[in-house]
C-alpha cells in the first residue's frame, strides 16, 4: 500500500533541515518497521514550506497500527532529536495505487 504524506513546515529553514537530517534518518528506521520510503520532495512554487514523502507499506499491513508503533519507538525520538516538533505545522496522507496507464506496471 502507497502513502502520500504531507508535510507543512513553519519556515523554509525548517524544511531544508526536516528534508536533510531527519527525514534522512527516518528512511533507515522507518525500514525496521517494514516501512519503505520511495521519494522525498520540497515542494516548489508553494504558499507554504511542504515536504511531500511516498512511503510504502507492506502487503496486509494496518498503515495505522504501524504508523502509530513508530512514533511511539527510540528510533523515531531518536530521529527528531535537535528538530522543534512546533514547526510542523500540519500533516496530511492519502493512500494511493497505480493507475492503468502508470508506465511502471
Amino acid at each position: 500500500m502507497l502513502e502520500i504524506r504531507t508535510y507543512t513546515l513553519a519556515s523554509q529553514d525548517s524544511l531544508n533541515r526536516y528534508a536533510s537530517i531527519h527525514w534522512t534518518r527516518h528512511i533507515a528506521s522507518l525500514a525496521q518497521f517494514g516501512i519503505t520510503t520511495r521519494h522525498v520532495w520540497k515542494q516548489v512554487r508553494s504558499d507554504a514550506p511542504r515536504l511531500i514523502a511516498l512511503v510504502e507499506y507492506p502487503e496486509g499491513a494496518d498503515p495505522q497500527e504501524v504508523t502509530a508503533r513508530y512514533m511511539g519507538s527510540a528510533e523515531f525520538r531518536a530521529d527528531m532529536d535537535g528538530f522543534n516538533m512546533a514547526d510542523i505545522l500540519g500533516v496530511s496522507s492519502v493512500f494511493v495505487e497505480p493507475g492503468l496507464a502508470d508506465p511502471t506496471d
